[in-house]
């Protein structure tokens, strides 16, 4: 059974979702002001070039925005100055901005509204006949859209899925009338934060539980779910007095992440690697020794590691290109079962992925679709002290877990004086501005004493409570 743990702090929503008590994905969400992807945006064309069949769009954002001109997007008669509706499909990355497409949806539970023609359309993973036919024949579709019915209507009655698609086009009329009636380039519509995102498509039947440490998410999630007949699940508030994250074991989980090497239960590992163009997987039977054939030792170590790649992908929320290299297997029947595990691991995956068959070079190839940022963008940072060349724990993140625990300590037992063993490495960046780090860390009115440890894998944060403890420390204090 799946659950979900919702925990808000002042700058990040961060979700986790467990299966059959397992950390299957986990998404973080910072306060951002750049174009988000499902958000609908009217935009101006300023700029098309022909030779790499591209548009430039202006939203009213920082920088513009770039659209693939295709036929299936009836988008190649556009013109300069021509004013359009958009969505967008990627945030924008460092100086590239968002990408955007003209066929844009509006999604629901039950079904998405789309522009791009006017058919009713199914999920792949619907295979039933009957049931295509009642809603083609039963649904009340508008005929100036289509819809794209998901595989959540299936467990629900026709009479549910048409009230859902007349909400729908009721806010695709009300996109269309702001979009006609503005005279600049303006947000049209926006409802895709992770809350709603987690809410609307990963909240199924299997789902038995969501805490959340938010009493306005609390509420908000109570109605989402009595409003559906398809699901029975149970809604907490968490309020306890360490941070939900915390509580439930998952900030270790998220923390664990950063490791690029990671461990199976037969002996072996897998490598975790980034490079410029992609992420790069590497497979080792390591001590898995059981099987006296050579062959028998590949086959378990690459069926395991082939289970907890595609668990770490989704975890991680790796996207692009991914190679992975799987220990030597030349029986045709092994290598199709491997890719068979891979494609079970994504099958509910919401972020469309591409699994290529293997390479005579034993590599397999997955394409998965960019939805949001990695794990590795919200909790790593390039490392001032070796130029960039390796990572480090966002010091801002650090922060975050620093605060965390103060607040649960002030909650427990009070506390003035505040003690912080930290690595050296953040020494610098801390020492140029005390104040700012006090203040991230939710101790203005707070002694702070700080020790910069070299090659400290996990910081500590402890209160001093005897004059003795503070009279000791006295030389690592830093502010108050």
């Amino acid at each position: 059974m799946k659950e979900i743990y919702i925990e808000r702090q002042e700058e990040f929503l961060r979700i986790a979702i467990k299966e059959n008590n397992k950390l299957k994905e986990c998404f973080i969400e910072e306060e951002y002001s750049g174009p988000i992807p499902g958000e609908i945006y009217k935009g101006v064309v300023k700029n098309i070039v022909p030779a790499i069949k591209c548009a430039f769009i202006d939203i009213g954002q920082n920088k513009d925005c770039y659209m693939y001109i295709d036929d299936k997007f009836n988008n190649t008669k556009i013109k300069k100055g021509e004013e359009l509706i958009v969505e967008v499909l990627k945030e924008a990355i460092d100086k590239k901005g968002a990408k955007v497409t003209s066929a844009f949806g509006i999604p629901g539970t039950y079904s998405v509204i789309v522009n791009l023609n006017k058919d009713i359309s199914f999920s792949k993973k619907i295979n039933n006949r009957d049931f295509e036919t009642m809603v083609k024949d039963l649904l009340d579709k508008p005929e100036d859209i289509g819809v794209m019915i998901r595989t959540n209507a299936f467990n629900v009655d026709i009479s549910i899925l048409n009230d859902e698609v007349r909400d729908l086009y009721e806010i695709y009329k009300s996109i269309i009338n702001r979009a006609k009636y503005s005279l600049n380039p303006i947000l049209l519509f926006s409802d895709v934060g992770a809350l709603n995102r987690t809410l609307r498509d990963i909240l199924d039947k299997n789902t038995c539980r969501i805490v959340l440490n938010n009493e306005s998410d609390y509420e908000y999630a109570k109605k989402v779910t009595e409003n559906r007949s398809d699901i029975d699940v149970k809604v907490e508030l968490h309020n306890e007095s360490r941070m939900l994250f915390d509580y439930y074991g998952i900030e270790k989980e998220i923390l664990s992440l950063r490791n690029h090497r990671i461990p199976l239960k037969c002996g072996g590992n897998i490598v975790i690697d980034k490079t410029e163009a992609m992420y790069v997987v590497d497979i080792n039977s390591g001590k898995n020794i059981k099987s006296r054939s050579l062959q028998k030792t590949a086959q378990s170590t690459n069926i395991e590691a082939a289970t907890e790649i595609a668990r770490q992908i989704r975890l991680r929320n790796l996207s692009g290109i991914i190679i992975i290299d799987f220990i030597d297997i030349e029986d045709l029947e092994i290598r199709k079962s491997i890719i068979d595990v891979l494609r079970e691991g994504f099958a509910d995956d919401k972020n469309k992925t591409v699994i290529y068959p293997f390479t005579e070079l034993n590599l397999v190839q997955i394409a998965r679709r960019r939805r949001g940022k990695s794990i590795y963008e919200f909790i790593e940072e390039p490392c001032k002290h070796c130029g960039g060349k390796s990572s480090r724990v966002k010091l801002s993140y650090i922060e975050f877990l620093i605060k965390n625990e103060i607040i649960k300590m002030f909650k427990e037992q009070g506390l003035k004086d505040i003690y912080i063993e930290i690595d050296k490495i953040y020494e610098k960046d801390i020492m140029e501005n005390v104040l700012v780090f006090a203040q991230q860390i939710g101790a203005l009115k707070n002694q702070v004493y700080v020790n910069f440890i070299p090659h400290l894998k996990n910081f500590k944060v402890e209160s001093l409570i005897f004059a003795n403890q503070i009279r000791n420390l006295q030389t690592y204090k830093i502010y108050g």
